[in-house]
């Protein structure tokens, strides 16, 4: 079987089996049983695979039909411009955790090296991110999680950027006065498993999804901690569910200013902002 007929052929099954994109994951999977870019498919299509490259994309196609994420499967996805290595030990970053990055980028005082925490860093990507894209910046992150934190050192040091990395629960770990504080929480309501998508749902880390108590509790430690961890007129940016931004915002007190939230593409508020007074 030559690589135009493997394409085919996987693209096929995987639209038979109900696969969202198939023809693109096709090409994904092959290109990663090849080690090769998918360019180089459509520049060699004629070539034929070897038996032991056609049993590494049959396994890869099984991995996908039976829900494994495609992220996970090929090792990576990509973040604000850089691929960031994922496992199934680190949520797989989402797009709208960028905006986290575009309102620290125009919040922040352009002669100034801000000190960052990130708290539930998972994979790095936001302090990695704002690391290498605010330079003289001091970025600190941390995780519950050790084997998260792994794969987050793994990325700071394959991209070049210098993060300290901390084991912690929420803020507990730290002391001293940051600018910024960022986090994207665990927010889904322990046992609600009706808002994820199977493949979420049964691959990616419960403990990176599910709020340990309601669907606020992380947000209430954020704000308490943040209260003595932030330097005065500093913020607090949290990532926040489909509807939640109005129940995150109330938990600000007086001794806080609330930001205008930012919103997707769609209008959907994504991203809580508050100033510390």
């Amino acid at each position: 079987m030559n690589i135009r007929e493997a394409l085919h052929s996987a693209a096929e099954r995987l639209e038979l089996n109900h696969v969202s994109n198939a023809r693109l994951t096709a090409e994904v999977l092959l290109a990663h049983s090849l080690s090769v870019e998918r360019e180089y498919l459509y520049a060699h299509d004629n070539r034929v695979l070897r038996e032991d490259e056609s049993r590494a994309l049959e396994d890869l196609l099984r991995d996908r039909i039976s829900g494994v994420p495609l992220q996970y499967i090929v090792g990576r996805q990509e973040f604000y411009g850089r691929y960031f290595h994922v496992t199934p030990a680190v949520l797989i970053p989402r797009p709208e955790t960028e905006y986290i990055i575009e309102a620290v980028l125009e919040i922040r005082d352009q002669a100034a090296s801000p000190r960052i925490l990130d708290v539930g860093t998972g994979s790095g990507c936001i302090a990695v991110t704002l690391a290498l894209e605010i330079p003289g910046s001091q970025v600190f992150a941390g995780d519950i999680s050790e084997a998260a934190l792994q794969v987050a050192r793994e990325n700071g040091a394959s991209l070049g950027a210098t993060v300290g990395f901390v084991c912690m629960d929420v803020l507990d770990a730290f002391l001293g006065r940051f600018d910024f504080i960022v986090s994207n929480p665990p927010y889904v309501r322990p046992g609600d498993n009706s808002r994820l998508q199977r493949e979420v749902r049964e691959h990616e880390p419960h403990v990176a999804l599910f709020s340990p108590e309601d669907e606020l509790a992380i947000y209430r430690r954020l704000i308490a901690g943040a209260e003595g961890l932030l330097e005065p007129g500093g913020h607090l940016l949290m990532e926040v569910g489909i509807g939640m931004d109005e129940r995150v915002s109330e938990l600000f007190k007086a001794r806080w200013e609330k930001l205008e939230t930012k919103t997707d593409l769609q209008g959907i508020p994504r991203t809580v902002i508050a100033k510390l007074l």
